[in-house]
């Protein structure tokens, strides 16, 4: 009898993923016989981030089962973020579970969450920043991250609260990070299917009790907006934010790229933005020209919202002689003789 359903798909999306991987890194095994040991080629090694929730737990089990079989290395990591009692502990629980599993190398590594963008948003900018580390520490081909469908649901509709755009309904990218670092194999299952997972292989599992504290938006969302959406609107409603996640990034890519394109064309040979070159531009594909403009000039990706880029976009549009756009990281937008200029200070 082969495993249970839910584990067989947390199997497949962790084995499809780590394919990926050795196909990236012309790493697909091939027998080598009688090669001398230090004749074969290295072991890639493979991190998956793990906060000991069922969502990760589930993750680091199924690498383990399956990376053997691949020639992959497999590790973890944990990250204690130092907000609530005893995380510490919690921590080293994590990592002896991850041993258990027969992951290695395994760390834990304590980080100090700031306060820039709010608590949720400072603890995630802490997080990545520890894993990039750890990565670059270990030399790993990848951080595995424990994202399912249901998150996706959910940040599309914190997109869709804040008035983002295009990129931000696309949610979060299956490959993501400097060189595709990042790799969420679970975007495509439920979380229930995770939790069962690991129900049925008895792995115990630790439920953050942030996850549940209305002080923090994600939450809300988890357990007063989605479901009543649902209830207003019937079951699928997950699914159906799902697909729009995945259309978003479509479209978002294609202008991502016709942005690319039209910045050449409408620059002068100082490399300035012309406005009358930009004005003729659709308005999605110039407002992009404008953020990387913003982005290269110093403006830090994460603080630039659409806003910001409005009212540069009105420098273009609206033209009544008003004055400069001040944007975060001291960039300064203004118009000069028919050109914009986006440089600091």
């Amino acid at each position: 009898m082969g495993p249970h359903p839910a584990v067989a798909a947390i199997r497949l999306a962790v084995r499809r993923v780590l394919h990926d991987l050795l196909t990236e890194h012309h790493r697909v095994p091939v027998a080598v016989p009688h090669a001398l040991p230090h004749e074969l080629p290295p072991q890639p090694l493979v991190l998956v981030a793990c906060s000991g929730g069922a969502d990760s737990m589930a993750l680091a089990s199924a690498l383990a089962f399956e990376s053997p079989k691949l020639g992959i290395r497999a590790g973890g990591i944990t990250v204690d973020h130092g907000l609530q009692p005893g995380s510490d502990a919690r921590a080293a629980e994590v990592v002896q579970r991850l041993r258990e599993l027969g992951l290695d190398p395994v760390d834990s590594v304590a980080v100090t969450v700031g306060r820039t963008g709010g608590p949720e948003a400072a603890a995630r900018d802490a997080r990545y920043a520890a894993l990039d580390t750890a990565a670059e520490r270990h030399g790993a081909a990848a951080v595995l991250l424990g994202h399912t469908r249901d998150d996706q649901a959910e940040t599309v509709l914190l997109g869709l609260a804040r008035g983002s755009g295009t990129r931000s309904l696309s949610g979060m990218a299956a490959v993501s990070g400097a060189g595709g670092r990042y790799r969420r194999p679970f975007l495509e299952l439920d979380r229930q299917t995770a939790r069962k997972a690991c129900m049925v292989q008895s792995l115990p599992v630790w439920d953050d009790p942030h996850n549940a504290d209305p002080a923090y938006t994600r939450s809300r969302l988890r357990h007063e907006g989605l479901p009543a959406l649902e209830k207003a609107l019937g079951k699928g409603v997950v699914e159906a934010l799902a697909r729009t996640a995945q259309l978003s990034r479509d479209d978002a890519d294609a202008l991502d790229s016709w942005a690319s394109r039209a910045e050449v064309t409408v620059r002068d040979a100082a490399g300035l933005l012309e406005c009358a070159k930009l004005y003729a531009l659709p308005p999605a594909v110039r407002r992009r020209v404008l953020r990387r403009a913003a982005i290269e000039a110093g403006a830090p990706a994460g603080s630039l919202f659409a806003r910001h880029i409005e009212e540069i976009d009105r420098l273009i549009t609206g033209w009544r002689g008003q004055g400069a756009i001040n944007l975060p990281g001291k960039v300064v937008a203004r118009r000069q003789g028919g050109r914009l200029v986006i440089r600091q200070g």
